[in-house]
């Protein structure tokens, strides 16, 4: 090799390296000119680099090929270098030679084979990278994930941009039932048609991306939201292109804009708010996408101070039975209870509805219902000791038990540890809103009912398949909603009174006892023992009582001045 040979391979050497080791400034076709003098200098007729995310891609010829010089000429490979990297990526280099041309000799070859290793380090750095990012920022399926909004956020945020955008999670409505009317595959195709549809409303003022499953969270210039909330409370979807076959697809979405000025101390902030409105849209009521406000800091810092007082309360017993009487309306006799939850704290009863719902966010409603059917077994058993009227007690259990593999099981440790006979037990269990809650349901009824404990559907009516409900799942008792329940005004043809006679006698016909609940008037009794529903519980009877005072009702278990 000639000295000027060598001063021209070092001068390419410092600007290639230059070049390649820029962190910001790197320049692809200022590698491809020295790669081209580099293969000029070594008389060689091509230089290759391929990349191959796994071995079984480079068997399947699926990966990026580079071809940066190429003389066209017969040639042969004169070096070549295969590397499999920890994480299986295969890195493949090599240089050839036209057929005929003078052969490197030993120091050309030690250095063509140099550069050749310092391309290929560059690029297994640079192609992993890229492989990082895919795994780190994208699903399987291509979808951006979270940690793509999340860095989103943040470059908003660096820019002090975040300000005048909206924050978006939603979630697909009854997809389980869409991917049972068409299919797993027509439901994927679904997926990434509202995907494609909302993204392209968004366009480059932001970004959309897969939570998982049917979630997903978007971030946008807060001129669009109109249009994209559009979308999201429905729209026709194509899932079958051949015959333009649609479905109608909607959303239950939170929705949080960032006012002018706005600043998040980490990005999960901003998840959080569009989480907490997402699930009130889901779970709280009529209208399935809900913005963010206020007053859901305020809900959120009381569900904080719950969760620190709520194991502290369990201790202290600050929580109460109350049982609210079930009466036979044709005998005036007290048949039966509900208990029902009370808690005494700092010298006031916390309402209901200021705990309850937020221990049913997370598992320490669970806790409680076990702490309530802990203390209920005490009460009878006791009760069976003292020789008194003994009466079947129900006890609510919240849905999220439905996780719960072993709940028959934990059910009866609790009852057969008081020895409380299982007649005396009802579990009363709230329709179900998917047909997954449904399968679980459906389980731990029927082993109840094999153990001899038995079982009420609560609130027959305002689930999402109430006939499929009582025709699949073996229940002894069905508790009528107070919204079938006809009040004064309602004659004999209102819908309200047509509905409840027809209740009443299919719960009759199937063999199951029918109660009906929110009794508040004494026309009201009477369309009860008009129509054969024996059993009724409600305000006209009695409210919830403490225990003693119930125990009073116990030694004279009689409502007949209420008939």
């Amino acid at each position: 090799m000639t000295d000027e040979n060598r001063i021209k391979y070092y001068d390419l050497l410092i600007s290639m390296i230059n070049n390649l080791t820029s962190f910001d400034n790197f320049k692809r076709e200022e590698l491809k000119r020295t790669t081209t003098e580099f293969c000029k200098l070594f008389r060689l007729s091509r230089g290759t680099t391929e990349f191959y995310r796994t071995p079984t891609h480079e068997k399947n010829n699926q990966g990026e090929i580079y071809t940066d010089y190429d003389t066209g000429e017969e040639s042969d490979v004169v070096i070549e270098h295969r590397y499999v990297t920890p994480s299986m990526a295969v890195l493949k280099g090599s240089l050839y030679m036209a057929k005929g041309e003078k052969p490197l000799d030993d120091e050309e070859r030690e250095k063509a084979d140099a550069v050749l290793r310092i391309i290929m380090s560059f690029l297994t750095r640079n192609r992993l990278l890229g492989v990082v990012e895919r795994f780190a920022f994208y699903d399987d399926n291509g979808y951006p994930n979270v940690r793509s909004f999340m860095r989103y956020l943040e470059r908003l945020k660096e820019s002090n941009n975040i300000g005048g955008h909206t924050a978006v999670r939603f979630n697909l409505r009854h997809f389980t039932l869409i991917n049972q009317q068409i299919g797993r595959n027509a439901g994927d195709m679904v997926i990434r048609n509202y995907y494609s549809m909302i993204e392209k409303v968004i366009g480059d003022k932001g970004l959309l991306c897969r939570v998982g499953g049917d979630n997903f969270v978007a971030v946008f210039e807060s001129s669009i939201v109109d249009e994209v909330v559009e979308l999201l409370r429905g729209v026709p979807v194509v899932y079958d292109p051949a015959s333009e076959k649609r479905i109608m697809v909607s959303s239950s979405a939170g929705v949080f804009s960032m006012p002018e000025g706005y600043v998040f101390t980490i990005a999960g902030d901003v998840m959080d708010n569009v989480l907490a409105a997402m699930q009130i849209a889901r779970t709280g009521g009529k209208d399935s996408i809900v913005f963010y406000s206020a007053q859901m800091d305020k809900n959120k810092e009381k569900k904080m101070r719950l969760q620190q007082l709520f194991p502290i309360a369990v201790i202290n017993k600050e929580f109460k039975v109350f049982y609210q009487p079930k009466i036979n309306v044709n005998t005036g006799e007290l048949v039966g209870a509900e208990a029902l939850c009370r808690w005494f704290h700092d010298d006031r009863i916390v309402p209901p509805m200021e705990f309850i719902p937020l221990l049913e966010q997370s598992m320490d409603i669970c806790t409680l219902d076990f702490y309530m059917l802990d203390h209920v077994c005490q009460d009878i058993s006791r009760w069976i000791k003292e020789g008194r009227k003994i009466v079947r007690i129900s006890v609510n259990l919240s849905r999220k038990h439905m996780m719960d593999v072993d709940l028959l099981e934990h059910i009866l440790n609790i009852v057969d540890k008081y020895s409380v006979p299982h007649k005396y037990i009802e579990i009363e269990l709230t329709e179900t809103t998917t047909d997954v809650e449904f399968r679980d349901l459906k389980r731990v009824v029927s082993g109840l009912q094999q153990a001899g404990i038995y079982t009420s559907v609560d609130d027959f009516g305002m689930g999402y398949s109430s006939l499929n409900l009582i025709r699949e799942i073996p229940w002894n008792v069905l508790k009528v909603d107070r919204s079938f329940l006809p009040v004064d005004e309602d004659d004999d043809k209102s819908t309200r009174s047509v509905m409840f006679k027809y209740v009443v006698s299919m719960a009759k016909e199937l063999g199951l006892e029918c109660i009906a609940e929110g009794v508040e008037t004494q026309k009201q009794v009477k369309v009860l023992q008009d129509n054969s529903c024996f059993f009724a519980q409600g305000y006209y009877f009695d409210k919830p009582l403490p225990l003693h005072d119930f125990e009073a009702r116990l030694d004279i278990p009689d409502y007949k001045d209420k008939l």
